[in-house]
């Protein structure tokens, strides 16, 4: 079917979903397929093999680095105000929503330059994933019904926008109104933005009081493998493989890992050393889970705890 003929496909089926006839021509007068969206998308990698995994320790330092310190600690002195209001309101920690913000967009710095409409209208004609992407070029428009003009909503080449990169389906779900205008502005609002990355943690069950997790001793010699995970993850599969079982605190304790900060007693945490013997290892709570509910990676979510240490600090 010609990209034209597809289009109109699309165009129905946001139709029969109630976006206005307005949203629809001037979200989509001359649209044409983007070549670059479909190279990119063809260029992801495939399903990794099970043999091997980059370090931690470059990408942490890479990702954890002076700039986005100074840059989180910065930006959470000027959000200060909004931070401690939106723990109030979510219970999750002012850090942690910073370091996301860090992570996705560099404090809102680089958020993307596709036109959401032409990208996500070109990966769902082109078809490999074309069931989401029709459905994010439906909830697109739901978004753009909302007062947002197409200019505004640019992002990246897979159809993720704003500050915190929610795709459209994403943002008609959870995107929260954090500075009481009445909308939840999260391409050019800094509490929007924090609102509804707060959201999204409280979505994912976030547990208040409850840290991401903690540095932990391993004795020398000692075998994490013997107590590896025996579930299979439904999803994010090669992600949970890498941590061990859950046990409380006091069940390591007994068998010599140790916290190096206080931790409950009966808190159930996973042990996860990512780079083998003698490196650094952690202690996990559930909280960790969230953070990969945002993005499924290891790398990713470590990196985010650990900035937001570093940012708390």
């Amino acid at each position: 079917m010609s990209f034209d003929a597809y289009l109109q496909l699309l165009i129905a089926q946001a139709r029969a979903e109630g976006v206005s006839e307005a949203t629809l021509q001037r979200m989509t007068a001359g649209l044409e397929p983007n070549t670059r969206v479909i190279q990119l998308d063809r260029s992801q990698p495939g399903s990794p093999t099970r043999s091997g995994y980059p370090p931690l320790a470059p990408y942490i330092a890479t990702h954890v680095d002076d700039a986005r310190i100074s840059g989180g600690r910065r930006n959470y002195a000027n959000a200060r105000s909004e931070l401690v209001a939106l723990e109030r309101r979510f219970g999750v920690p002012g850090e942690i929503l910073v370091a996301i913000w860090g992570h996705e967009t560099a404090y809102g710095a680089v958020k993307g330059g596709f036109d959401l409409s032409q990208a996500l209208a070109t990966l769902a004609w082109e078809g490999r994933r074309r069931e989401l992407f029709a459905g994010e070029f439906v909830a697109l428009m739901k978004v753009a019904d909302k007062g947002y003009s197409r200019s505004e909503l640019k992002g990246s080449w897979a159809g993720a926008f704003g500050n915190p990169q929610f795709l459209p389906s994403v943002y008609l779900r959870l995107a929260a109104d954090g500075n009481g205008d009445g909308r939840a502005d999260i391409m050019n609002s800094r509490a929007d933005a924090l609102a509804s990355i707060a959201n999204y943690f409280r979505d994912a069950v976030w547990r208040t009081g409850q840290p991401w997790g903690v540095s932990a001793y391993v004795p020398s010699g000692f075998d994490v493998d013997r107590y590896r995970t025996k579930l299979e993850a439904p999803v994010c599969s090669r992600v949970h493989e890498r941590h061990s079982q859950y046990k409380t605190v006091e069940e390591w304790r007994e068998l010599g890992v140790q916290p190096q900060i206080p931790l409950a007693p009966g808190t159930m945490v996973s042990l996860f050393q990512p780079d083998g013997p003698g490196t650094p290892a952690w202690l996990l709570t559930s909280n960790y889970r969230v953070i990969l509910e945002y993005n499924c990676s290891n790398y990713y979510a470590m990196s985010v705890g650990l900035l937001a240490d570093e940012i708390a600090r």
